[in-house]
């Protein structure tokens, strides 16, 4: 502990705050700076999203699995500390070897900067942020490290603390902790004016809230009633835009001017089109309640969600592209790279995939896709949701590999058949008596028949189904259970409505879906 104690009060430890007030300058200079490009040129979103990239499957089916939707949050965590101690290792090795420490830097920067310039639609000149942070950082790091050189002659502190401590030059401890502190605040505070800044130039939010859905040619069919489960607690029937699921590999959402977006599709067709977002409003459009669901959602997981979409039936685009012969998949990109592979059969049949532009009666929220993404039912989304999609290439699953079949995933993705307890929760603790278990059930395209609940190795019993509303959404259920007792768990299977037994062999989501029973324990008392 006391050479802990000592440590931390020498010169290398204060090199090392130096190297993280410098990582800090970097970092705020280049988000100030970046406020004038897009935010994908900004040093942290950058390596974010290339780490993204180059993550293995397995990796990022724990983090979700851990995380779920706060995987992003994770993520910048886990960079913030690596970045700290990377920082705090180029502080040291600037301290002991000056051009060692302006290599590592210089380094970083360049790793910063090819991340930032083979971002999708980011310009070479976006890199400007960082080559100017990076300046900025190995400045303010010399004007730290500088006066840590002079310390090495500085007489020792006398073990007699009551002694007169020697004289030293004029830049003391104290006046290099001041000269670092005032450091980081201004790097924190040009980080918060650079956030500040994008945002006020930022116009998007304003846009989306003007914009004026167009009245549909083929309004959604009328929600029939009992669709919603009666147990409390059941998830709502329809999911609300700010509850609904978000998985995707944006670290940043991309802000899009709508009256700039244009769609080209191409490839294996006879005719090339573009649509404008105009285009699109002007179209004949339709709208369909339809549930999506992650390819990474676990059994029993919350990765689903039931909405109302607006848009353009795809098929209706590619008709007017006209795909050549030996054509069999659509290739969908977006603004920001990634991609998925569809079949291109799924987009040409009357499932009513669709290029979305409305959610639950609003324009896509920014983050859901704004101003256009995919909609395509009885798919994983890592095959078909694409966001911010900006590009459709009619081609072939020999020729184009998608972003996450390049990473170990399935070509094709279609929905396994699942369901849910939703109530109670697992762990619960629960009354004796006559209780409500509930939950949902899914498997687009096929419909859901039956529900069949097992209270611990009893017999299966059929639940209560609701009402059914079509059979692209997902189907709740009911089951009402005499609760004894002591510890019980609760199973669940679906039968789907080609009447396969939803399959209670375990698979892990890599790499297309998770698929088991769910069994929930709870303790009646």
């Amino acid at each position: 502990m006391k050479k802990l104690l000592k440590w931390l009060k020498g010169p290398a430890a204060m090199a090392a705050l130096a190297g993280v007030a410098a990582a800090a300058v970097v970092l705020s200079v280049a988000e100030l700076i970046g406020a004038f490009f897009t935010a994908r040129a900004t040093p942290v979103i950058a390596l974010g999203s290339t780490f993204i990239d180059f993550t293995p499957p397995w990796m990022k089916d724990f983090a979700i699995a851990t995380f779920g939707t706060n995987d992003k949050a994770a993520l910048f965590v886990g960079m913030g500390l690596t970045i700290f101690l990377l920082a705090c290792v180029l502080g040291v090795v600037a301290y002991r070897k000056w051009a060692l420490g302006v290599a590592g830097v210089l380094l970083m920067g360049a790793v910063i900067v090819a991340s930032v310039v083979t971002r999708a639609s980011v310009k070479p000149l976006e890199a400007i942020p960082t080559v100017l942070g990076t300046v900025a950082g190995l400045i303010v790091l010399r004007l730290l490290i500088a006066p840590l050189w002079r310390l090495k002659s500085w007489p020792e502190a006398p073990a007699d603390t009551g002694a007169e401590e020697p004289d030293r030059p004029a830049t003391s401890r104290r006046r290099f902790f001041a000269a670092a502190g005032i450091t980081v605040v201004g790097a924190g505070i040009a980080a918060t004016g650079g956030r500040l800044l994008s945002a006020a130039r930022s116009n998007i939010s304003k846009a989306r809230e003007a914009l004026q859905l167009p009245t549909p040619a083929k309004a959604a069919a009328a929600v029939p009633a009992g669709v919603q489960s009666p147990a409390a607690g059941v998830t709502p029937w329809v999911t609300p835009n700010g509850d609904f699921y978000r998985i995707d590999t944006a670290l940043s959402v991309p802000e899009i001017n709508a009256d700039d977006w244009e769609l080209r599709v191409h490839g294996l067709v006879e005719q090339e089109v573009r649509l404008t977002f105009q285009d699109l409003l002007d179209a004949d459009l339709i709208e369909s309640h339809v549930t999506l669901t992650c390819v990474s959602n676990p059994v029993g997981g919350n990765l689903a969600g039931n909405a109302r979409w607006l848009g353009l039936p795809i098929r209706e685009v590619l008709k007017r592209a006209r795909p050549k012969d030996g054509a069999d998949m659509v290739l969908s990109t977006s603004i920001d790279g990634f991609s998925a592979s569809t079949p291109l059969e799924v987009l040409q049949d009357d499932r009513d995939a669709m290029l979305a532009i409305g959610m639950n009666g609003e324009p896509l929220p920014l983050e859901h896709g704004y101003p256009v993404r995919m909609v395509v039912p009885g798919l994983y989304g890592f095959v078909s949701a694409t966001k911010w999609v900006v590009d459709l290439e009619v081609t072939r699953f020999a020729d184009s590999k998608a972003y996450w079949t390049q990473r170990g995933w399935s070509e094709r993705g279609p929905i396994k058949t699942m369901a849910r307890v939703e109530v109670p929760k697992s762990f619960a603790k629960v009354p004796a008596g006559r209780l409500a278990i509930g939950g949902t059930a899914w498997a687009q395209t096929r419909g859901i028949t039956k529900v069949e609940v097992q209270i611990d190795n009893d017999p299966w019993a059929e639940a209560i189904l609701s009402t059914e509303a079509s059979l692209i959404t997902w189907r709740q259920w009911s089951f009402d259970w005499e609760a004894t007792p002591g510890p019980h768990y609760i199973k669940v299977r679906a039968t789907d409505g080609t009447g396969e037994v939803q399959t209670d062999q375990r698979a892990d989501p890599v790499p297309d879906g998770a698929s088991g029973w769910q069994s929930v324990m709870v303790t009646v008392e």
